[in-house]
Parts: structure tokens; sequence; C-alpha cells
């Protein structure tokens, strides 16, 4: 199913298992459906990366979250609204529902709501949040352009989806939400 072109790349395909490179807004990402273990592990071992880090999942909106914000804080709902739709990655306690391929060794699950109106489009095509990694091998540094992910990956992904990044200079900060430990800073540049 190897194409190039965002044409064929439906709802259906998307829930059958398709892994997609697509821009993000500060990097190219590999996506795919959050409930395809299939899915999650071929992007792990494009990346030639451990289950045992976890994986990034973005949404379209806040709401798409909803099951993976319950029993939170005022305060920390309010923190995630301040800071969404936008390039933080907030690490959030599990609550029982992130599977470990998701998840990895962690007690919390790595969510964005994206700004990126590719990423918007994906998640609402899917119906909820997918899963975003960086487009690289584990150690190297993140694709920045269609023509970095189509001569390094196009053989090992189903669709690249057309689009520019979104001006970020690298990859989301990450937080967690709990703690407000940063475990990558915002990228500067």
């Amino acid at each position: 199913m190897n194409r190039s072109q965002t044409d064929a790349c439906d709802r259906q395909t998307f829930l059958a298992g398709a892994v997609i490179a697509y821009p993000t807004e500060g990097v190219w990402g590999f996506g795919c459906s959050p409930d395809s273990e299939q899915a999650v592990q071929r992007i792990l071992r494009i990346k030639q990366r451990s289950v045992d880090q976890g994986l990034i999942l973005v949404a379209a909106s806040m709401d798409q979250f909803a099951p993976y914000l319950d029993n939170l804080s005022q305060a920390h709902i309010e923190r995630l609204s301040q800071s969404w739709p936008g390039p933080v990655t907030f690490l959030v306690p599990d609550q029982g529902i992130s599977p470990v391929f998701i998840r990895g060794a962690h007690t919390t699950v790595a969510l964005r709501v994206s700004s990126h109106p590719v990423v918007q489009s994906l998640c609402r095509m899917l119906g909820g949040p997918m899963v975003s990694t960086s487009a690289n091998r584990s150690g190297d540094p993140a694709a920045l352009t269609a023509r970095e992910v189509t001569e390094q990956f196009a053989a090992e992904v189903d669709f690249i989806i057309p689009g520019a990044l979104g001006g970020q200079t690298g990859p989301s900060e990450i937080i967690d939400l709990i703690t407000g430990q940063v475990f990558r800073p915002q990228a500067s540049g």
C-alpha cells in the first residue's frame, strides 16, 4: 500500500492500521491510530525505538482527550487549556485506558492538542487522538522536509501527507502536568 498521497488515506484505512508521515508544528512526524497495536509496532520498528519509551498522542481538541483527563483538578485542566492548542506535550497520569504500547513503562501518558491544521484534520477524520512521534530513527535528527521523509521512509510508511511545518523550531516541549518537571525544553532558534 506504500502511497505518497493523501487521496486514499481515509478513516477506514487509518483504523485498519495505516502508518503515515505528516507535518506538525516543528518537525515531521509518524502517526497511526492508537487502537492499532500492529501500526504502533510498525512505527517503533521504523524508528528502532523501544516500546518502553512510550509515544505521544495528539488531538484536534481537548474534548478528544476527555477520557484521559478524568480525575484531574480544575487547576490542571486550566493549565492544559491555557497551553493548548500548541506545541506543548503534557505527561498526564494514566487513567487506566492507555495500553502499554502507548504509555510504555510509564504511569503517565503524553498528550498534546495540536495547533497544526494538518494534524487537526487527521484527528477529526480519525474521530479522536492519533499517535505522534518524530519522523526519524532513534538518535537521528527529526525530518524537517517532505523530501527528507520521502527519501528516508517512503518504502516504510503507507502515506506521506502533504503540508508544511507550522513554524516551530523543533519538537514539542514535554512537561509533567502534576510536578511541572520539564523533560524536553521548548526548542529555541
